[in-house]
């Protein structure tokens, strides 16, 4: 059994958690912006394949004491690298955290390096190259406590960027952190899905997804394990076919996304054929204004703008409170999960919300509001 970490947004750690137990796998605590778990290497392949919360799946080999760059230096040495590098594979290193004397990421990278190539040459007279955009081999070391986690990075490019969404709006929300959203509400398939602010489609595409059971991982061009000297690339073919069979053909409610900008919209019919469920979800240019319930009942979804990034100098009070007005009388018997990082914005909606979610979108601590709709 393997020790992996699977490094999340803040706040979502209990949520990764679950989903985690869900994909099988064992000793699953969660900790700050991450989650502890235990697998063998199927579980590592298919966490990557399947997981829609994590940013990266890390597989721990060694931990040490470490105050200053000798500690680190000798620590590192201490691991066979020959197990994990050969001289025609490529590497990079990836710091984070600080412990005693070491509080600059750049020089404990460094430093890992050093260790690691001087290594090679010692033993087989040859070194690896450094390649920082994609190398074979991706170390990740963390300082915490004067204690060093030395671990290498399974997913490669983060795996919040499934491969489907080239084309993105003004301000979108990650991918991940849709799925998060998604999964908060308690939102089921058979339960019809709008979101009417959806610029590039992010939140009806996740759901989609989930609705026809599609791994998020399918649309990557490959994942960091793949060049590892003992990848099973059978194994991950075994994997993918499975989870190609596993998909639905059909969603069981609609799932509908709109937005006032046809170019958006565009986009998001484009990330949609990307993600090959164009004939599944429906994208049509519609003002706010002119929004109204498709059916009896449902979810709502949206993330409005809140001063971030987005309609800093527009009028967004008025924009809320028009929002609040959309709900109120043309979405009654809905359920509806608004996403802000404004208190004060929020307010205009005019609503009382039934539940609030803390979550973090990036750096910015937001609230998803529940509002049930009478």
């Amino acid at each position: 059994m393997n020790q992996y970490f699977a490094t999340v947004a803040r706040g979502l750690e209990t949520l990764a958690a679950q989903e985690l137990e869900q994909l099988g796998a064992d000793a699953v605590a969660p900790g700050f912006c991450g989650v502890a778990f235990a697998g063998d290497r199927t579980l590592l392949y298919r966490v990557n394949l399947w997981a829609r919360l994590p940013f990266r799946i890390l597989m721990k080999l060694h931990e040490f004491p470490c105050q200053d760059a000798e500690d680190l230096y000798r620590g590192i040495q201490t691991i066979d690298w020959s197990q994990y590098l050969t001289p025609d594979l490529t590497l990079a290193v990836k710091a984070t955290g600080k412990s005693g004397q070491l509080n600059h990421t750049h020089f404990t990278a460094l430093q890992v390096k050093r260790a690691i190539v001087e290594q090679q040459q010692e033993q087989v007279g040859d070194r690896s190259n450094v390649e920082l955009q994609s190398p074979d081999v991706q170390i990740s070391v963390h300082l915490e406590r004067d204690t060093c986690t030395v671990s290498l990075d399974s997913s490669g490019q983060s795996l919040h960027r499934r491969g489907y969404r080239p084309a993105v709006g003004t301000a979108p929300l990650k991918e991940s952190l849709a799925a998060a959203l998604i999964q908060l509400s308690g939102w089921q398939p058979e339960q019809m899905f709008y979101d009417p602010l959806c610029g590039s489609g992010t939140l009806p595409l996740e759901a989609s997804l989930k609705a026809l059971n599609i791994a998020p991982g399918l649309f990557r061009d490959r994942f960091g394990f793949e060049t590892w000297l003992d990848a099973d690339l059978p194994l991950l073919e075994k994997l993918i076919e499975a989870a190609e069979a596993s998909q639905r053909e059909s969603l069981p409610a609609p799932i509908w996304g709109s937005d006032r900008d046809g170019d958006v919209i565009e986009q998001a019919i484009a990330n949609a054929t990307n993600c090959g469920v164009s004939n599944h979800v429906y994208f049509t240019a519609i003002d706010l204004e002119d929004v109204a319930a498709p059916t009896d009942s449902g979810v709502l979804f949206c993330n409005p703008p809140y001063g971030e990034r987005l309609g800093r100098d527009s009028d967004l009070g008025t924009f809320y409170k028009r929002l609040g007005d959309v709900l109120k009388q043309r979405f009654k018997g809905w359920t509806a999960f608004v996403l802000s990082g404004n208190k004060e914005l929020a307010q205009s909606i005019g609503l009382k919300s039934s539940q609030r979610f803390a979550v973090y979108n990036g750096t910015l601590p937001c609230q998803l509001m529940k509002y049930d709709l009478y």
